[in-house]
């Protein structure tokens, strides 16, 4: 009667515990700058948000025209922002490197979109794949799955779940966006959804088609050589186009 649960090993619980305290950090950033983004706007400034995001781009705002009490808080706010992009680049290197000791970072970090932090985002929120039996429960489990309602015989299917690791979809979204650019297989379906249904939908349905390349990738240990073309590594399993 008591809900499934899945037991972790410690070094995937310790990851995942270390990643979202760095999300936590990132918020906490993405604050600050739109902060300071607010203050500038109230001012008649134009100010590219994106533009703060660069460290020397943030020293060298021009201050000048605020008075002394908005200097003061522009000042404190810029320090912060630039403190923790200091503390998030000393996690990534943290997390990079214990991502790489984990099992199947070799197979996933192949896959073309998928960079060394973000393979250990994902590894150490997926856990050991053999705990799901299909690429199915797997994207049940991310959450990135529709809602399904029933009524009779019908069944209507609305947004996704959104259940399960909030970062991992986000992680794995961002992924795709980088993936679908060099995968003729992944852009050309990507496409094909957008036609009918639109771009967000699509970018949705093709990071769970990346989602069951990735189950496929796991599951047979495979190690890509081009992933562009579905080449796999010599003494690898022939690699079939994932369903």
């Amino acid at each position: 009667m008591l809900p499934e649960t899945r037991l972790k090993s410690t070094a995937e619980s310790e990851l995942s515990s270390l990643v979202a305290t760095r999300d936590v950090f990132v918020k906490q950033r993405t604050m600050l700058l739109n902060k300071v983004h607010a203050m500038f706007v109230r001012r008649g400034c134009k100010l590219k948000k994106e533009g703060l995001a660069s460290k020397k781009r943030l020293r060298e705002l021009d201050v000048s025209q605020f008075t002394a009490l908005e200097q003061a808080a522009l000042a404190a706010l810029r320090n912060q922002a630039l403190g923790l992009t200091e503390t998030l680049a000393e996690l990534d290197k943290v997390i990079e490197a214990a991502g790489a000791e984990l099992p199947g970072h070799e197979s996933i970090s192949s896959i073309k979109g998928i960079g060394a932090r973000s393979a250990a985002i994902l590894l150490s929120g997926i856990g050991n794949i053999d705990d799901f039996e299909s690429a199915d429960k797997l994207a049940a489990y991310v959450g990135i799955v529709p809602k399904v309602s029933q009524s009779n015989d019908t069944d209507n299917r609305g947004r996704i779940t959104k259940r399960g690791n909030k970062l991992m979809r986000t992680t794995l979204v961002q992924c795709t966006l980088v993936a679908k650019r060099y995968s003729g297989y992944l852009n050309a379906f990507y496409q094909r959804i957008k036609e009918r249904r639109g771009a967000g939908k699509a970018i949705i349905a093709t990071a769970r088609k990346l989602l069951s390349i990735i189950y496929d990738t796991l599951k047979n240990g495979w190690v890509f050589e081009d992933f562009t073309e579905f080449k796999i590594k010599q003494n690898q399993r022939p690699a079939g186009q994932p369903s």
